[in-house]
């Protein structure tokens, strides 16, 4: 079987590779096809994967393309990684944020608004290639802002669009350590958007017991990031991304006062490490030491700013989006049936969306694809704050499709961390502008 990774030049397809290399014989994928508009990229990510599998028996073959149809065809699983406008266009979406005086995350807020605008058309097109070339084939999608793109893809692959994230696997592996319950028998109410999303139920009633002890609520990063008052007063552990919003102005403060953004030290860091992959002789050696630095960093100015220390990064514990999707893919084509949170339609799960929404939520999933399980309503405190995210990316997909300034300015102002119109139409006019010199008009 064929897997084809979209952005297969990416920075951390080698997580992919390595991972399908500790077990592609359950998963039975025998070629792994990168696709990527960058053949310089695409050259330095093969070197290391060609290191990966040098000791490895029968490793997968691996083909390079910058030919999107020939990536596509023959392909059983699609990866679907890619970043429209490259790290330059996460610059751009930062510094034109900042500079309106709102924040300009990656995913969250008026960058990932813009990220949406600029990504959406390209994943639509995606879509209707993979429909074209290879209707069987299943499609994990871990391009962001994650939730909002896989609903776009939804209009052309239906539920064999699966969208996935690590974050909130990690939240519920080190609750459910410091609880001392076992993942595969526990089940867990976890619900919300992409980046937006609350624990609020473990096992038996077992969260009440973790919210009134101290001691272990400040061993999990979470209780650290948010405090453990805040995550006692919320009756739920919230996923990391939610300190953009419970601390806008801390966290608005912080990112001003850096050095540099995210994308501009990603951007630095990236160029550094593409270029010594390309010079030296040992490429796998390079790209593990930018890959510990890139984890390392990982939301470096919240969690100093709520003193939170240095980031729990245990290479030993379960894998990151890698070993999600590498799960997702065995469930699918070994019909082994999994449990994992994951981004779908909504079909009834949470009432306060219609069943289109595509939300995240723990599924199961098997060879017929994932359904999502039922959790708990929502807390109260999320609801109006999901019902007004869901607005947003709906905007996002309704100024896509009509090409409409109009649209695109609604979808930003409501956004809760922009909530503007004056500032909503002066930031689309930026990106916009921004979009021509990436040379992607629209």
């Amino acid at each position: 079987m064929r897997l084809t990774i979209l952005g297969g030049g990416g920075f951390r397809v080698p997580l992919v590779y390595r991972a399908l290399l500790a077990d592609h014989r359950r998963t039975g994928i025998t070629e792994v096809a990168l696709h990527d508009v960058d053949a310089a990229r695409l050259d330095g990510i093969g070197r290391v994967l060609a290191a990966l599998a040098r000791d490895v028996p029968d490793a997968p073959a691996v083909v390079t393309t910058t030919d999107l149809d020939t990536a596509v065809t023959g392909a059983s699983f699609v990866f679907c990684a890619i970043r429209v406008g490259g790290l330059h266009g996460r610059v751009l979406d930062e510094r034109i944020a900042l500079d309106a005086g709102v924040l300009g995350q990656e995913t969250v807020g008026a960058g990932g608004i813009s990220y949406g605008l600029r990504t959406v058309p390209v994943a639509h097109h995606v879509a209707s290639r993979i429909a074209r070339l290879a209707p069987d084939a299943w499609t994990i999608n871990f391009t962001n802002p994650a939730g909002l793109v896989t609903e776009a893809m939804t209009a052309e692959l239906g539920d064999r669009v699966i969208g996935i994230c690590d974050s909130p696997s990690g939240l519920v592996d080190r609750v459910l350590r410091v609880i001392g319950v076992d993942p595969a028998t526990t089940r867990v109410d976890y619900a919300g958007l992409n980046h937006l999303g609350w624990l609020y139920g473990v096992g038996d009633d077992l969260l009440p017991g973790l919210l009134a002890d101290t001691a272990k609520l400040e061993s999990l990063e979470e209780g650290r990031l948010f405090g453990v008052d805040h995550v006692r007063e919320l009756g739920a552990i919230p996923n990391e991304y939610l300190h953009y919003y419970y601390d806008a102005a801390g966290t608005l403060a912080a990112v001003r006062d850096a050095p540099q953004t995210r994308g501009a030290f990603l951007l630095e860091q990236q160029h550094r490490c593409y270029a010594s992959l390309a010079a030296t002789d040992d490429p796998l050696d390079a790209w593990l030491g930018a890959w510990r630095e890139r984890e390392a960093t990982y939301m470096a100015e919240n969690r100093e700013l709520a003193g939170a220390g240095e980031r729990e990064h245990d290479e030993s514990r379960p894998a990151g989006y890698e070993g999600v999707a590498l799960s997702v893919m065995r469930a699918l084509a070994r019909d082994e049936p999994a449990r994992l949170i994951l981004n779908v339609r909504n079909r009834g799960t949470l009432d306060v969306l219609d069943d289109a929404a595509v939300i995240e939520v723990p599924c199961t999933i098997d060879a017929r694809g994932a359904v999502p399980e039922k959790v708990l309503p929502l807390p109260d405190h999320a609801v109006s704050l999901v019902r007004a995210v869901k607005t947003a990316e709906r905007g996002v997909l309704e100024a896509v499709a009509t090409g409409s300034r109009a649209a695109a300015v609604r979808a930003m102002a409501a956004h809760p961390l922009v909530g503007s119109t004056e500032i909503a139409g002066r930031l689309v006019d930026g990106y916009r502008a921004s979009f021509r010199e990436l040379g992607y008009l629209r």
